[in-house]
């Protein structure tokens, strides 16, 4: 028995799964039957490799395993002879492809299955939700929390997707440049998404700083394709403007520290500067969207590393035109947490008062900018409740133990 075996067959999965999702779904044209030939073919892996060993290229084995199950699967429906023949011959060549002088690379196809999930036959409410699941393996209910309904609605709505795929014959590519725009936006909103969960999830899990880079690496990808989309470079440079400070959102001792009290020495000062000239490149193109926009804020806030201090007037300026641009709670919230900062307690709080009380029940960050502004302007009692209601919604024990602290220190203001 070689107890390592299943660890690598889940590290395999973690990394490989989406690459080789769309390479099957790409020839087969059919995204349940790929999931499902791909779980047999995992289910396999942790059953012989602890036997036998750990295979030399572990991803071509999991492919070639992946691949006679899905013939095996077609085989035993009504398919066309025709469409299996080609489908059969695609694999071989493949295969062939991978075998040949040691080789284990096959084709990267996770860009045409972006595309294909955006296309303008699928609902465009689950255009996300379905590029999270097939492309990147989140899971449903994990989606599902995401997007604030039931595991059960949304693994109802992704079935729906993946069969209406199959059903109306979507073709895998990357859709000609006349049609991108009504595309483009579902996908970069997808990318950043699975960026989000990565970031998120960072309590020291590396399945979630895994999910990061992937969805750093689909944004490098994009790229590629499209080399002069201003908004897809304004993606990849805010990405990267927030993971260059992933490392030091924690101390030495786990705790999480805030933006504006983290050194900038520590900084990835490499990523900073591919981010600023990333940003530089998309302001060329006279077209300023919102993930420029949010990059920008990035952007002033990394400056902090040459000049020792946060411009907030500029922040207070790029988070108007953030919200005249796309103004979701989550902009809304930051822009107050700003004008706090930039122009007194008493304004931010204006802006926290004027949202719909019916969206923020259950939005920690509402909360903790809220007791946070509460605390500056001197209501010790109501900032108290206020951080309490933040850490009772916050999932991050590293979070959390920051806004008890806080907490503290409010409650100690109030007795004084």
């Amino acid at each position: 028995m070689r107890p390592d075996a299943g660890r690598v067959a889940e590290q395999v999965a973690r990394q490989s799964y989406g690459k080789l999702i769309a390479f099957l779904a790409a020839r087969s044209r059919d995204v349940p039957a790929a999931e499902d030939a791909l779980s047999e073919a995992l289910a396999a892996a942790l059953r012989v490799w602890p036997k036998r060993g750990i295979p030399a290229k572990p991803e071509a084995w999991l492919l070639v395993a992946a691949r006679r199950n899905l013939m095996q699967a077609a085989r035993h429906r009504t398919v066309e002879t025709k469409a299996q023949t080609t489908i059969s011959l695609a694999f071989e060549e493949a295969e062939e492809r991978m075998n040949e002088a040691g080789n284990s690379i096959f084709p990267d196809e996770r860009l045409k299955l972006l595309f294909a999930c955006t296309h303008p036959a699928i609902d465009s409410s689950v255009h996300t939700a379905l590029m999270l699941q097939t492309i990147l393996g989140i899971e449903a209910k994990t989606i599902a929390r995401a997007f604030v309904v039931s595991a059960e609605a949304m693994s109802q709505r992704l079935v729906r997707a993946k069969v209406k795929i199959r059903e109306a014959g979507i073709p895998f590519t990357v859709p000609p440049r006349p049609a991108l725009p009504g595309r483009l936006a579902a996908v970069l909103s997808a990318i950043y998404a699975a960026y989000g969960l990565g970031w998120d999830g960072l309590d020291g899990e590396e399945a979630h700083h895994s999910l990061a880079g992937e969805a750093i690496w689909l944004g490098r990808a994009l790229l590629t394709v499209l080399p002069d989309e201003p908004e897809a470079l304004g993606l990849l440079s805010l990405m990267l403007h927030c993971e260059a400070r992933r490392d030091v959102r924690r101390d030495g001792n786990g705790c999480y520290v805030p933006l504006d009290e983290q050194d900038p020495v520590a900084w990835n000062a490499n990523m900073i500067a591919e981010a600023d000239a990333l940003l530089r490149k998309a302001g060329s193109f006279n077209h300023f969207g919102p993930y420029q926009c949010q990059a920008a804020i990035q952007s002033v806030h990394a400056a902090r590393r040459l000049s020792g201090t946060i411009d907030w007037p500029a922040l207070t300026t790029l988070y108007a035109a953030l919200l005249r641009m796309k103004p979701t709670l989550g902009a809304r919230v930051a822009q107050a947490a700003v004008v706090g900062r930039a122009l007194s307690p008493a304004q931010g709080l204006d802006l926290l008062d004027r949202i719909d009380p019916r969206t923020i029940s259950a939005y920690q960050p509402y909360w903790a900018v809220r007791a946070f502004l509460l605390a500056r302007a001197g209501d010790d009692a109501a900032a108290a409740d206020a951080y309490m209601t933040a850490i009772g919604l916050s999932d991050s024990p590293a979070v959390r133990a920051f806004l008890a602290e806080r907490l503290k220190q409010a409650r100690q203001a109030k007795s004084g």
